[in-house]
């Protein structure tokens, strides 16, 4: 008989998770320090894995087979899982930066997405900041509905309200969030979208990454050369943000956050719990 791994997490185990999510903050942060144009997308890498490491981490993107960087660098029409190197950043770029830490055997998930200042062109950086905008929000919306949720699949449906309320954006359907733990990778799927199924209930020990993919335009993508980047086929702009978020018994957490979620949850009107 197979034994299947239950997705949710003891309490001592969300706590180990706290230093991994941690070590992940810290990698996004270093990256975003950097972000200027003239900067290569591998120097930004070269910050992150170096925040990792000074935490006592490794970054476990490296961890995938055939992948040797600490973060994925996607900018502009590419969405996710571009690969960092010698690309170099240029005033009005939309970049997004995915990283992760392993730490003790547990795992963080996390990514932003920034805009790069170009006064020269000021309509471009105002379509991509909102957009940023709009996905980092639709985030937080998401995890706000996770603290009140019974079932997961409750936050796809907080994310495409959020998205919609804001104009006509794409929300990709191909590429969704997922549980964390030992794995970077684990079930259950974390759908940014209204799905008809209810997914597994919210409860103490459930962690999750939460991450909206959203574009200016079409949804269809294609996978470049590389093997890895997935860009727009329309080569339209995309954001893409992500925490990873514990469920414990007194409220929820943003593992992923300094402040556990606590500046950007209040004022959709929740106050996250540290882990006990």
């Amino acid at each position: 008989m197979s034994l299947r791994r239950s997705i949710y997490k003891s309490p001592a185990q969300l706590r180990l998770m706290i230093a991994p999510g941690l070590a992940t903050a810290a990698s996004l942060d270093a990256a975003r320090a950097l972000m200027r144009p003239g900067v290569t997308t591998l120097e930004l890498d070269a910050a992150a894995e170096a925040a990792i490491v000074a935490r006592g981490g490794l970054p476990n993107f490296k961890l995938e087979h055939g992948y040797f960087h600490t973060v994925c660098a996607s900018v502009n029409e590419d969405v996710v899982h571009g690969i960092p190197g010698a690309r170099v950043l240029g005033a009005g770029d939309i970049v997004s930066i995915d990283s992760g830490a392993i730490l003790d055997g547990w795992n963080g998930d996390a990514a932003f997405s920034y805009v790069i200042p170009d006064p020269t062109r000021p309509e471009i950086v105002a379509e991509r900041q909102k957009l940023s905008d709009v996905t980092e929000q639709s985030l937080w919306h998401g995890i706000a509905r996770l603290a009140e949720a019974r079932y997961l699949n409750e936050v796809g449906d907080a994310i495409e309200d959020y998205v919609e309320s804001q104009g006509s954006y794409g929300i990709l359907t191909d590429y969704v969030g997922h549980g964390i733990g030992r794995s970077m990778h684990e079930a259950p799927p974390v759908f940014n979208y209204r799905v008809r199924q209810k997914g597994p209930e919210v409860k103490p020990g459930l962690v999750v990454a939460i991450e909206p993919m959203v574009v200016l335009g079409s949804i269809d993508t294609f996978v470049r050369d590389d093997e890895w980047t997935v860009a727009t086929s329309d080569g339209l702009a995309a954001a893409h943000w992500e925490h990873s978020v514990a469920v414990h018994k007194d409220g929820i957490w943003v593992l992923t956050a300094e402040d556990g979620g606590a500046a950007q949850l209040a004022p959709l009107g929740v106050t996250p719990v540290p882990i006990p």
